[in-house]
């Protein structure tokens, strides 16, 4: 801690002793709010013409002369204190306040002589003396900015950012917006909404590698897990017709702008439809909740316009490879795929086949392309171990991946419904395990089982939430979207908030 901010700590805390010495408790238990700033602004006729008195409460965020700012979560509204309005020992308490300090008031509403609305104060409560600074605010008439530039402070302090940046605010609003959105979607469809273990004894249902923990009284090793696919299609074995599920995943991976090892995936999986049918559903779900969260399908993004409106368009993986890459790999065995990735320039592991050399080259030279809405479909058996066979095309599954902005966002298949198959899959991944892939799946007995009792036919999506509020909030980084992102321990931030504080 600087020594600015320690001595800046030392003055508060000496002001809630003298506040104490008053009779004012720095902390009490509640204060009985009768409007929000918001509704101040919707009723500020009313409030004036009846000189209504209404009680109003947040953080003081700017102090001048008699005026003050005082925010809420709605926004911000001006107060006015003075010596022939409230008794004294407010007068005493208003001298001891700080910005960042929670107060309460009572007053009548006015407007200024430059006709902003303000709160004449006739009570004034203390509901919490803020004993750290924050970071100076600025306003001016046409934006409202601070001094903290420092990223890695916001994503640290995520309470500052949120004090301070009513956009950081909007974001959140925005993301919970989205999540309610598409809930809504897939209820009025009659979707079922379930939750699944997050806690297993395998892992399964994607490419990746788990953290994993110990369970004492069990005396077992469990994962977190890494996807719901495999516990939501036995549920689909058990009879539902169509489940999804919104939750936190765990991926004991790199972190980077698109990458947090805990993220929030919706799957979907639905009966006696295809990933036609699903890639259909996608363009109306994302379609739906762009016009429910932004009110328009075209979006900003990244100084580009980015347009959900249906229909997407749709390109083979293969042929998206020859397009972007010059090479058709879509004949070529594991050797020439290698060789053709070390020709585009990649870094190739040995133990690398066809579907690997594909997945790398695409996430290398063709993702980044794709700006539009585009699914990218008909992927490689290698890679796509609980995809159903192509129906017409030998060699590659009936999947699908939507890529906007650059980035892939979500994951569908025709899912694989046959035991015997699927247990075959599974020993391929074994295979490519023990050759040196950390991320091929693991065998799964009872799932295995669970396709033995019978899966009707099936379609299965997940949809990667962080990335489709980075696309509906223009966010370059998942920590702008990601409330308490995960971090490298904390060694000291550029800024610190009291070296900015006034």
């Amino acid at each position: 801690m600087s020594d600015t901010l320690q001595q800046l700590r030392q003055v508060r805390l000496e002001k809630t002793d003298k506040l104490r010495d008053l009779g004012v408790n720095p902390y009490p238990y509640t204060f009985d709010r009768t409007h929000t700033t918001a509704e101040i602004q919707e009723q500020a006729d009313t409030l004036i013409a009846e000189d209504a008195e209404f009680a109003v409460a947040g953080r003081l965020m700017a102090i001048r002369a008699g005026f003050s700012d005082l925010q809420d979560a709605d926004g911000r509204i001006q107060m006015y204190v003075h010596k022939k309005v409230v008794d004294e020992q407010a007068m005493l308490v208003y001298k001891l306040l700080d910005i960042g300090d929670i107060v309460g008031v009572k007053g009548v509403l006015f407007r200024t002589r430059t006709e902003a609305l303000a709160i004449k104060v006739t009570e004034l409560t203390l509901l919490c003396k803020a004993i750290r600074p924050l970071p100076v605010v600025k306003s001016t008439a046409e934006k409202t900015f601070d001094a903290v530039t420092d990223k890695d402070f916001r994503y640290r302090r995520r309470y500052v950012d949120l004090t301070i940046s009513p956009e950081s605010r909007e974001v959140f609003v925005k993301r919970s917006k989205i999540v309610s959105a598409m809930r809504r979607f897939l209820e009025e469809r009659g979707y079922l909404e379930v939750e699944t273990p997050t806690l297993q004894p395998i892992y399964g249902g994607a490419s990746a590698r788990p953290f994993t923990t110990h369970h004492n009284a069990l005396d077992m090793k469990l994962y977190m897990r890494i996807a719901t696919e495999l516990y939501l299609k036995r549920l689909i074995v058990g009879g539902f017709e169509g489940v999804f599920e919104i939750g936190k995943n765990f991926r004991n991976e790199g972190i980077d702008r698109f990458h947090n090892p805990e993220f929030t995936v919706m799957e979907l999986y639905v009966a006696y439809h295809d990933y036609h049918w699903m890639m259909s559903l996608v363009e109306e779900m994302f379609h739906y909740i762009a016009m429910e969260v932004v009110g328009t399908a075209k979006i900003p993004w990244q100084g580009q316009e980015i347009d959900l409106s249906p229909p997407w368009k749709r390109i083979s993986m293969f042929d998206a490879i020859k397009e972007f890459s010059g090479h058709d790999l879509s004949e070529m065995d594991d050797a020439q795929a290698r060789a053709a990735a070390k020709d585009i320039g990649l870094e190739v592991e040995d133990w690398w086949d066809r579907g690997k050399v594909v997945d790398e080259i695409f996430g290398e030279k063709v993702e980044p392309n794709l700006i539009q809405p585009t699914f990218v479909i008909d992927h490689p058996v290698e890679i796509s171990p609980l995809a159903k066979i192509h129906r017409d095309k030998p060699g590659v599954v009936e999947r699908f991946e939507p890529v906007i902005g650059g980035k892939e966002i979500g994951n569908a298949f025709s899912e694989l419904s046959d035991p015997v198959d699927q247990r075959q899959r599974f020993e391929g991944q074994m295979d490519m395990r023990a050759k040196g892939d950390p991320e091929a799946q693991m065998m799964d007995e009872d799932y295995v089982m669970a396709l033995e009792y019978g899966m009707p036919p099936t379609t299965g999506l997940g949809i990667g939430i962080d990335r489709l509020a980075m696309l509906l909030t223009d966010a370059s980084n998942i920590r702008d979207i990601v409330l308490f992102p995960q971090m490298r321990a904390d060694a000291g931030s550029k800024t610190d908030a009291g070296d900015d504080a006034k």
